[in-house]
């Protein structure tokens, strides 16, 4: 995967389950930093408070480095954070959380049992779940001569290159967001050109 792009959802999706009389209840939801994800766990521990379990999970593009962490939040260790973290790994998905709801049904799952049922119930909300990409941009201002106006037009190829100002006076300048793999490209392009730009 290159560092500037990254998949992630594009809408709240959830899937619901029963296995040996409990219930299991994933809610896949869009975050970007811990504190969103914790209220956004606050409202659903809220919302599912008579639940025995709110287990989860998150993983973030953080700039182009993975933060990740998970939580068995009172079920045996490593049968539930971390089997809801490798659904989401699988599913190669970015800024993201996990919760996995689950009322107890009297019946013991096991360690290996708890683990499959809180992975496969976080798998199945993200398997059809709709996705979105997502690009980190550099920021280029180019100053752009009146007679240059439609090679600086040029320039312009979505979603690597987007013109996302125009500012016409006694000097034009355009605003470009260009995809951070490229970026290095691009400047040099714009030098073969000539033309003066701030990054």
């Amino acid at each position: 995967m290159p560092p500037d792009h990254y998949r992630t959802l594009a809408q709240t999706a959830e899937s619901r389950q029963k296995i040996e009389r409990s219930d299991f209840r994933a809610i896949a939801f869009h975050t970007t930093s811990d504190d969103d994800f914790f209220a956004h766990l606050h409202a659903i521990e809220k919302r599912h408070f008579d639940a025995t379990h709110h287990c989860w999970a998150f993983r973030l593009f953080a700039d182009g480095e993975t933060r990740q962490r998970s939580s068995d939040a009172g079920e045996p260790s490593g049968s539930a954070g971390k089997p809801i973290l490798s659904a989401i790994e699988s599913a190669d998905l970015f800024d993201l959380g996990v919760v996995v709801v689950r009322w107890y049904g009297g019946v013991k799952l096991g360690t290996g049992g708890l683990a499959r049922a809180y992975r496969e119930t976080a798998n199945e909300a993200l398997r059809d779940a709709p996705l979105l990409d997502r690009y980190l941009y550099d920021r280029f201002v180019v100053i752009v001569p009146f007679e240059m106006l439609n090679a600086a037009y040029r320039l312009i190829a979505p979603p690597n290159i987007l013109l996302t100002a125009e500012d016409f006076g006694d000097e034009n300048r355009f605003t470009f967001d260009v995809r951070r793999s490229i970026a290095g490209a691009f400047e040099r392009t714009l030098a073969e050109k000539r033309f003066q730009f701030t990054r």
